[in-house]
């Protein structure tokens, strides 16, 4: 069974099929979420069976939403279904547009709605272990030095969000 996404063919909104949208490389919809507690950041590993980008370390949380399903629930579900995290609210900061390759013969063309969650001090996580193989809480500067250091261990999107757009992403988290 296929996972229709939003993508834009033709310059129409419409249903694709979400690997095909990533051969064909066309503009499509995506989620990303960075959960923080003070000046960290928890990041993920994702599992080294996922379609791309397996194995590496990536923001807490990222997707596409369904075809018809709203950003703000996608990131209630994804941290539900990713790393078993409830009872927190992303709050909308920016809305970012990037291109990469991702291997495989794979692109990333996404126009992506950027959250920030605020950890509680009673927060459980329970990752997925076919979504997340490993999650670990940074400081924020700490990442940005490592992923400017070591970019082969990080998603293509974390290297471009924190390269490009941390003032905008994280605003006043980091003044």
């Amino acid at each position: 069974m296929s996972t229709l996404i939003p993508a834009w063919v033709d310059g129409q909104l419409t249903p694709v099929d979400k690997l095909e949208a990533h051969r064909l490389g066309l503009r499509h919809k995506a989620i990303s979420i960075f959960v923080v507690d003070g000046e960290k950041t928890l990041l993920q590993r994702r599992a080294d069976g996922k379609y791309h980008s397996g194995g590496l370390w990536s923001n807490s949380c990222c997707t596409h939403p369904d075809w018809g399903e709203p950003p703000e629930q996608c990131a209630l579900r994804r941290l539900r279904e990713e790393l078993g995290i409830t009872g927190i609210y992303p709050a909308h900061t920016d809305r970012i547009e990037y291109r990469a390759d991702v291997g495989n013969g794979l692109i990333e063309h996404e126009l992506v709605d950027i959250y920030i969650a605020y950890a509680r001090p009673d927060m459980t996580l329970d990752p997925a272990p076919e979504e997340v193989s490993e999650v670990k809480w940074i400081g924020l500067y700490d990442l940005v030095a490592d992923v400017q250091r070591h970019p082969e261990k990080y998603s293509k999107w974390l290297a471009i969000y924190l390269s490009s757009h941390l003032d905008r992403i994280f605003g006043t988290l980091i003044r």
